[in-house]
């Protein structure tokens, strides 16, 4: 009965035409929808006016929030959905808070039998209880830079993925036909290995945070495999073809297509500017 009012509701969001204005702020922000076959842009356009009549968006620290903000946030989330069909469109997923940058969230840990609470600085985090933070600064410079293999969106949400159906130990719902066997051998020996690497300081396709545990990992993985696919699937096949079961796509050939708004100014899409080198921020606690 449920999936049924669910189904209608979407479906009359969906018929909505896509606003104009909001497309244009996609593309200005989020270039990775550029290569994307026409179907999938349409189905994109209409998760997306899903995304945005079921969630609220909250700014924090001052800040206001507008509708770049929000259909920027909105259709990095929904890349991730592209693949599986009739997705419920994170269906926890009540609020999105937005800070301006990175901010300082409060951590409580036992260390031994006292209780300590500290001070982190961070880009992102999510709830167990319906809600994901952001700072604005990093959700439109991780989708900008789409080669980067940071994306604090596709991390955060990933995690709102894995916490659909219990707690977040990087082993959200699979669909049909694919074995936790296989995922739970491939990701395991992958998270050793950067576990390793890691605690040895070396160099890894993969970014370190992704060793703190099985959720983590699931969710860097997540970003590598959108973000940086041809490298991922030529350095790491086995994990590659475990998150093209799991998502449904296959970003290394979407990679390969040429973006036609670069075409036409010239540029080829694969390439991104020379960036000053960019400091490893300590926000990238999450």
């Amino acid at each position: 009965m449920f999936d049924f009012i669910r189904r209608r509701r979407h479906a009359r969001l969906a018929a909505v035409p896509f606003p104009p204005e909001l497309a244009a702020f996609v593309t200005k922000n989020v270039p990775y929808v550029a290569r994307l076959p026409v179907e999938e842009r349409a189905k994109l356009d209409d998760l997306i006016q899903i995304f945005l009549a079921e969630k609220l968006f909250e700014g924090a620290n001052g800040l206001e929030v507008t509708d770049e903000m929000r259909v920027t946030v909105a259709a990095q989330a929904c890349i991730l959905l592209l693949g599986f069909e009739d997705p419920e469109v994170y269906p926890d997923l009540a609020r999105v808070v937005l800070y301006p940058s990175a901010y300082k969230a409060k951590r409580k840990a036992m260390h031994g039998a006292v209780l300590q609470e500290t001070e982190e600085v961070r880009l992102g985090e999510s709830w167990d209880r319906g809600v994901v933070v952001l700072a604005w600064s990093a959700v439109v410079s991780g989708a900008r830079d789409e080669r980067d293999g940071h994306n604090v969106v596709f991390h955060e949400l990933a995690h709102q993925l894995d916490q659909e159906h219990g707690d977040a130990d990087g082993a959200p719902e699979l669909p049909r036909g694919m074995a936790y066997s296989a995922w739970g051998h491939v990701l395991g020996a992958e998270f050793t290995n950067l576990e390793a690497k890691a605690e040895e300081g070396r160099p890894t396709l993969l970014d370190f945070y992704g060793a703190t545990n099985a959720a983590e990992f699931f969710a860097v993985a997540t970003e590598t495999f959108f973000e940086k696919p041809l490298q991922m699937k030529a350095r790491k096949p086995d994990l590659y073809a475990q998150l093209a079961s799991y998502y449904r796509q296959d970003p290394a050939a979407i990679a390969t297509l040429v973006d036609p708004v670069a075409k036409e100014s010239g540029r080829a899409s694969g390439k991104s500017a020379k960036k000053g080198g960019r400091k490893k921020d300590p926000s990238r606690m999450r």
